[in-house]
């Protein structure tokens, strides 16, 4: 026979146990969920794949000769004097999704607005593709993009190893700054 003040005792601690473990992070759909989100970015950088080819596809020589790639689907864009962006990408190397990479922007000048916009960068060789995979990667002010137009990549050769392209979705945008672009790269 349980002893009165016993009792209590149980119950108190078997509560004590599922409350800790219920707010300690554990969550048994976390992995599943992970899954769907990977496989939502995988989906959405597809479609911006195929957007920026249908938009240029003389494009399809870069993705044949290139050692790898990093596809933004969105990256938002926004400043008033000054200004910043940021964006969530995929990181491509021979077909296969290596890792993630996120891109922030700072810029300083004149700009007013907000743009959103998709950002496709090259890896000409393995030396390219290592600097960008390599903490806290950055491209200059002096770095240009190509905006994507038909025909555009007829014209487009690599600098230092990369070779950029954008295509406008959405929003307005005036401005003449300066700022440069930061990638942070996460294995798979």
């Amino acid at each position: 026979m349980m002893s009165p003040l016993l009792k209590p005792l149980l119950v108190g601690l078997v509560a004590l146990c599922l409350s800790v473990t219920s707010h300690a992070g554990w969550n048994p759909l976390a992995k599943e969920d992970a899954a769907n989100e990977q496989q939502q970015a995988r989906s959405a950088a597809a479609e911006t794949i195929a957007e920026f080819k249908k938009a240029d596809p003389k494009l399809q020589v870069f993705f044949d000769q290139a050692y790898g790639y990093a596809i933004f689907p969105t990256v938002g864009k926004g400043g008033m004097g000054i200004g910043g962006a940021f964006g969530q990408g995929l990181v491509y190397r021979g077909g296969l999704h290596t890792g993630d990479s996120k891109l922030v922007q700072l810029s300083i000048g004149f700009q007013f607005g907000g743009q959103a916009y998709s950002e496709l960068i090259f890896f000409k060789d393995k030396a390219a593709f290592k600097r960008f995979t390599e903490d806290n990667f950055e491209l200059s002010a002096q770095a240009s993009a190509v905006a994507v137009t038909a025909g555009a990549a007829a014209n487009v050769d690599y600098s230092d190893g990369i070779a950029i392209f954008t295509q406008i979705k959405g929003g307005l945008m005036y401005e003449a700054s300066v700022g440069g672009q930061t990638f942070d790269y996460k294995p798979l």
